[in-house]
């Protein structure tokens, strides 16, 4: 039989899925129960950490193999929004050069959620940023 605390529990875990859902939409909410390639990364080619306005801070590890990223992965101390744009921000990533991954924008990451509400919309800019300046950090270790 199920006791009290643990129907309060089920409930209010389905009230916080449900609004989820409806404030961020499906993308956001199904990346956000199933985060891709979160952790850190022994060695990387390149990366960066970057402390955003908002006080989350996120890094980006990328691994490249002939010229394109092969493996890439991020952290993040920061809320969902933060967490779900790291995710797509190493997704995009992959397979790409350099030159590619520089333009990955902010908005590219806000049209492939299809939109954040604007008190988040700064956790797409901060990835995408981590992103390019981990690509800086690779380029400037591999010309040297």
């Amino acid at each position: 039989m199920e006791d009290n605390l643990d129907k309060f529990v089920r409930e209010l875990q389905s009230e916080i899925n449900q609004e989820m859902r409806e404030t961020y939409g499906d993308v956001v909410f199904q990346r956000w129960q199933n985060p891709l390639y979160m952790g850190r990364m022994d060695l990387p080619d390149g990366y960066a950490r970057i402390t955003g306005s908002c006080g989350d801070t996120m890094e980006i590890f990328l691994r490249f193999a002939e010229g394109r990223v092969g493996e890439a992965s991020f952290e993040t101390d920061g809320c969902a929004s933060s967490m779900v744009c790291g995710s797509f921000a190493a997704e995009l990533a992959l397979g790409k050069s350099p030159e590619e991954i520089m333009g990955i924008t902010g908005e590219t990451i806000l049209e492939i959620l299809g939109g954040l509400p604007k008190h988040d919309r700064h956790c797409a800019y901060l990835a995408a940023d981590t992103l390019r300046e981990a690509v800086r950090h690779y380029l400037k270790h591999t010309r040297k």
